[in-house]
């Protein structure tokens, strides 16, 4: 798999990644593309060369399969809710779900059915993906090598497109209600006329208002990113030390790491509820 521990905390962390080489690419055997097509890139060279529309085949694979897996678990449930003593998985879809349902109610004061359930999704979602990073960090990776994938990550969260992707939709949202609620009048008021309520100050509102509504993505997606990016860092870090010095350290970690999963995905679906509930706010 890897020769030093460098090349194998590299390969750990290379996406899967599918992606256009023009003809005439040499690739990491000597072989030249003849002509221009897609391919899976065999190095993280070929990965960065296949420039930004790229696809990471593995985020987008675990990421989906475990949106399914939210969304069949709770249906599951809901076809099979009983009013008496619940099962395992009911209790667990049900704290959640009363969780979340006690976030919106005491972050969000519109009206808006599409609050709660986007919170709920967004909170299992983060939390299914960031688990993943419990599963032995060679276990999948060598499963992949088996099928021929050189590279293979499990974890979305790791991967800062999967972050973005998330944050960017949650900004999209809170642009477009703003928009919805206040009107194009009332949301350029608000933008102009924050936090210094005077018409003079208005270019410095704006200057002020708009970077705050840029940063807020970007906040969102690195934070839940660098998080969980450095607890992966940490798993193949102890993956390299002998043996007998692995379980000493992995268990201790893995079990911290159970604190960090479920605390990132709460932070991202607070600011989300707390964002929109701004997004709702009329002045």
């Amino acid at each position: 798999m890897a020769g030093t521990p460098v090349e194998y905390i590299k390969h750990h962390l290379q996406n899967l990644t599918y992606g256009k080489l023009e003809a005439g690419y040499e690739r990491f055997d000597g072989s030249v593309v003849s002509e221009t097509g897609w391919t899976f890139a065999r190095t993280s060279q070929e990965a960065s060369d296949m420039g930004f529309m790229a696809f990471h085949v593995d985020t987008l694979g675990w990421s989906i399969a475990m949106g399914v897996l939210f969304l069949g678990l709770f249906r599951f449930v809901a076809t099979r809710v009983t009013t008496g003593v619940p099962g395992g998985l009911q209790n667990l879809a049900e704290i959640s779900f009363e969780f979340i349902d006690g976030l919106v109610r005491d972050g969000f004061h519109g009206r808006n059915p599409l609050i709660a359930p986007l919170a709920l999704t967004i909170f299992v979602w983060i939390l299914l993906m960031s688990a993943l990073d419990l599963v032995p960090v060679d276990f999948i990776p060598v499963l992949a090598q088996a099928m021929g994938l050189e590279y293979f990550k499990i974890v979305p969260t790791v991967d800062p497109n999967a972050t973005f992707g998330i944050s960017i939709g949650v900004f999209i949202l809170t642009i477009f209600y703003s928009f919805k609620v206040k009107g194009v009048s009332g949301f350029a008021k608000e933008l102009g006329m924050n936090p210094f309520n005077h018409w003079a100050l208005i270019p410095v509102n704006l200057v002020l208002e708009i970077l705050v509504m840029i940063v807020r993505p970007f906040s969102l997606a690195l934070r839940l990113f660098g998080n969980i990016y450095a607890s992966e860092v940490v798993f193949i870090l102890i993956a390299l030390l002998p043996f007998w010095a692995q379980w000493s350290l992995s268990v201790p970690w893995a079990i911290f790491h159970l604190l960090i999963i479920p605390l990132q995905a709460f932070i991202f679906t607070m600011l989300t509820i707390v964002y929109l509930a701004q997004a709702h706010e009329e002045h």
